[in-house]
């Protein structure tokens, strides 16, 4: 009995310790990849801004929590957020099964699909059209993992997403796969690009993005969707959708 007891309190106390290391916090410190506009980036001041980060700052009010975002280069932000060093990822992450094996995601805040950006000259109107030719997306993305599916077209990845489309501007790619709205930033907006590329086709893939946090953390996922429907319910997503031109 004596023994029963002792492994019944250590039981409780080794339950505890879970529950205190994920218990709902009252501030969180988010990181992001601010290399993909106009979800996140740097802007003049070197502040991060883009639709994310003011999605996850309304998010974070009506949550009851304080944020402080951390700009984190894409190939060690999940490593990041599995070690602790902060507790969330909000950065264009597509909800995959690959990805909600190793990690908790929140309910979707934003639908977008892979499209392709090539220069004006380029006659193709798809991946497939560009075989024997390298197509450029940033590394670990949805967008490379498209690439990476159609046979005979060389994959060439990228730290950064812009770096890839300075490779096109310079003739050594002959595409670039990447989010709609990013594709949008970079072939029609930016003034260096909007007379050499184009978008061909549409959208051809259909994804959802979510905040990513660390395996286990119920409590932290469910604090982040009861903020995610208030923003919602409140429409100020919407308003951030115009403010930052999303479809």
């Amino acid at each position: 009995m004596k023994a029963l007891r002792t492994l019944t309190a250590v039981l409780a106390l080794g339950l505890c310790f879970v529950s205190a290391a994920f218990a709902a916090p009252k501030a969180i410190t988010v990181a992001s990849d601010a290399t993909w506009p106009p979800m996140e980036f740097v802007d003049a001041n070197k502040k991060i801004v883009g639709f994310d980060i003011d999605f996850m700052t309304a998010v974070a009010k009506e949550a009851g929590l304080q944020v402080t975002f951390k700009n984190t280069a894409w190939d060690g932000i999940f490593a990041g957020v599995e070690a602790g060093q902060y507790d969330a990822i909000i950065s264009s992450v597509t909800i995959t099964p690959e990805r909600q094996a190793k990690y908790d995601f929140t309910n979707p805040y934003v639908q977008i699909g892979q499209i392709l950006v090539v220069p004006k000259a380029e006659k193709g109107s798809k991946i497939a059209d560009l075989k024997g030719k390298k197509v450029g997306a940033q590394i670990g993305t949805t967008g490379a993992m498209e690439v990476k599916k159609v046979a005979g077209v060389e994959l060439k990845t990228y730290d950064e997403v812009g770096l890839a489309f300075e490779d096109m501007a310079a003739g050594r790619i002959a595409g670039v796969v990447c989010d709609e709205p990013t594709a949008i930033t970079y072939a029609l907006q930016k003034k260096e690009y909007s007379s050499k590329f184009k978008i061909v086709g549409k959208s051809f893939t259909k994804e959802a993005y979510g905040i990513v946090v660390k395996k286990g953390n119920k409590d932290l996922v469910a604090q982040l969707n009861k903020g995610i429907a208030a923003v919602q319910k409140k429409k100020i997503d919407v308003q951030l959708k115009k403010k930052w031109q999303l479809k």
